[in-house]
C-alpha cells in the first residue's frame, strides 16, 4: 500500500492499513530482498513505514553523497536507543561517553598500533586451534566461532575473561549466540517480547561485572600494557556502566568479525584457482604448510596482500543490510524532501552490487583489489562496509587484520574436504554481516 503524505515533496512511502505495525509485517519477512523490490518499484528513494517509524532508504550515488556529508543528519541519535535497548546504557550516559570513547578506540585500533594486538592473538588462535585435534568435521561456521571467541575476547579483554572449562566456554558460547542472534530485533523493541534474548543479557552482565572488577585489580600504569578494556575504563564516566559497556565491546568485536571470517574461508576453499595461489604465497612466506606453530606477525601479513584481498571481498559480498542516521533537519535529496525525524538508511549490501563501481558484483573477485590504495589505508570507491565519514568502525583494521591471521593460521595448519555447497547468505538481517542459511560441513585434518 502506498501512503501519500500532506507534504507533496516527500518520497513515496510504503505502508499498509494497519496503525503503527505498518509494513513491519513485510518488510520483516524478508528485509534484503524488500528493500532491493521497493527501489525496483518506487526508485531510487522511498520510506518504510513500520513500528512507527519512517526508515527512508537512499539507493544512489546522490543519497549516498547527502547520507555521508549532510550536517542535517546524526548518527549518535540514530543509534541511541538501539544501545539503550541491548545494553541498558540511559540516553545521558551514551551522549556523555560516546564522542570520548570511539576517539580513544579509533586511535589504539588504529593502523599503527596493531602491531600490539598480533603476536597475543597469534598465540590465542594456535592455542583454541590445538583444541580441534589432528582430524574431525564441523560446520565452518561453528569451528570458527569456537575459535575465535575466546583467541579475540582474551586478546581484547585480557586472558583469563573468558571461562576456562569446556563446559562453561559453552554456557558462554550459548549466552552470547542467542544475545548476537536476537541482537537486531532486540534494540528495536522492549526486552519483555524476548524473554530468553533477556535472560542471556542478564547473564553476561552479570559475568562482565566480575571482568570488570577483575580489570581494575590488575589496572597497570603503564600504557602500553592495558587491555582494550583497561583503556576503556580509564576513559568512562560513571563506573557502574563499566559492565554495559563491556558487553557492547563483546557484542561489537564478534558479531561481524566471525561471519566474515567464516565467508572468507568457504569463498577460498571452494575455489580451486583461489585456494592454490594463497597455499603458494603461504609457502614463499612460511616454507611449506604444516602442523608447526609459525609466528606471523604484522610484517608477514603485508607480504599476503591477496589473503587482504580475499577478506574485504567477502566483506563486500556479505556487507551489512542497513546503515542509518537520523534527520535532525529537513534534507533535500533529489526532487525530494525528507522530514526531520525520519531514519535515513543506506544499505552496503546493495551499493556494493553496482556494477558501475564493482562489475560482476556477485561475483567473488579478490583481484578487483588491486586497484585500492591499501597501503594509504583507502579502499575502493563506493565500499561502505564500516560506514563512511567521521563514523567509520573505530574497530575496521582490527578486524580486517585479525581475519587474515586466523585465515592463514587455519589454512596453513589443516586441510579440508568440503561436504557441502556454500550456502546463500540470508535475507533476514539489516544490522550487521550477513549470516549463512545452512549449514557448511567440512572434513579437516592436519597436514602432513
Amino acid at each position: 500500500v502506498l501512503l501519500q503524505l500532506k507534504h507533496p515533496s516527500s518520497p513515496p512511502c510504503i505502508g499498509s492499513w494497519i496503525p503503527w505495525f505498518g509494513a513491519a509485517f513485510q518488510f520483516g519477512k524478508a528485509p534484503l530482498e524488500f528493500i532491493e523490490e521497493a527501489r525496483s518499484k518506487y526508485g531510487p528513494i522511498f520510506t518504510i513505514f513500520a513500528l512507527g517509524k519512517r526508515f527512508t532508504f537512499v539507493t544512489d550515488e546522490e543519497g549516498a553523497e547527502a547520507f555521508f556529508t549532510s550536517e542535517d543528519l546524526n548518527f549518535e541519535q540514530a543509534v541511541q536507543q538501539a544501545v539503550q535497548n541491548a545494553a541498558s546504557v540511559p540516553a545521558e550516559a551514551f551522549y556523555q561517553n560516546h564522542g570520548n570513547l570511539y576517539t580513544m578506540m579509533k586511535g589504539k585500533m588504529g593502523p599503527s598500533n596493531l602491531h600490539m594486538f598480533t603476536d597475543t592473538l597469534c598465540k590465542e588462535l594456535h592455542e583454541h586451534m590445538g583444541q580441534l585435534g589432528n582430524e574431525g568435521t564441523g560446520d565452518l561456521n561453528d569451528l570458527v566461532r569456537r575459535m575465535m571467541y575466546p583467541a579475540v575476547v582474551n586478546t581484547l579483554f585480557g586472558k583469563g575473561v573468558c571461562p576456562t572449562s569446556r563446559s562453561e566456554m559453552k554456557e558462554f558460547e550459548e549466552h552470547f549466540q542467542k544475545y548476537d542472534e536476537d541482537f537486531e530485533y532486540a534494540s528495536q523493541m522492549p526486552e519483555c517480547f524476548l524473554r530468553n534474548w533477556s535472560k542471556s543479557k542478564k547473564w553476561l552482565l552479570k559475568l562482565f561485572e566480575k571482568v570488570v572488577s577483575d580489570a581494575e585489580k590488575t589496572n597497570p600504569s603503564e600504557t602500553t600494557s592495558k587491555t582494550l578494556l583497561q583503556h576503556v575504563l580509564d576513559n568512562l564516566q560513571g563506573r557502574h556502566l563499566a559492565p554495559n559497556y563491556g558487553l557492547l565491546m563483546l557484542w561489537a568485536s564478534q558479531a561481524n568479525a566471525v561471519p566474515i571470517a567464516f565467508w572468507t574461508l568457504a569463498f577460498i576453499l571452494s575455489r580451486p584457482s583461489i585456494y592454490k595461489k594463497i597455499m603458494e604465497d603461504l609457502a614463499s612466506v612460511f616454507g611449506k604448510a604444516g602442523r608447526d606453530k609459525i609466528e606471523v606477525s604484522e610484517d608477514d601479513l603485508k607480504k599476503l596482500p591477496f589473503i587482504k584481498w580475499c577478506t574485504l571481498e567477502a566483506i563486500r559480498l556479505r556487507s551489512p543490510g542497513a546503515i542509518t542516521k537520523k534527520v535532525v533537519n529537513p534534507i533535500r535529496i533529489q526532487n525530494f524532501t525528507v522530514p526531520a525525524g525520519d531514519m535515513l538508511m543506506l544499505s552496503p549490501y546493495w551499493l556494493h552490487r553496482n556494477p558501475k563501481y564493482f562489475p560482476d558484483p556477485e561475483m567473488f573477485k579478490p583481484d578487483r583489489w588491486k586497484e585500492a590504495n591499501l597501503e594509504k589505508n583507502a579502499f575502493l570507491d563506493s565500499f561502505v562496509a564500516f560506514g563512511g565519514g567521521k563514523h567509520q568502525c573505530p574497530g575496521r583494521w582490527f578486524a580486517i587484520m585479525e581475519i587474515q591471521l586466523f585465515t592463514v593460521l587455519f589454512l596453513y595448519k589443516y586441510e579440508f574436504v568440503l561436504l557441502d555447497s556454500v550456502p546463500k547468505e540470508s535475507p533476514l538481517h539489516l544490522v550487521g554481516t550477513q549470516q549463512p542459511m545452512a549449514p557448511f560441513r567440512v572434513l579437516y585434518k592436519y597436514r602432513e
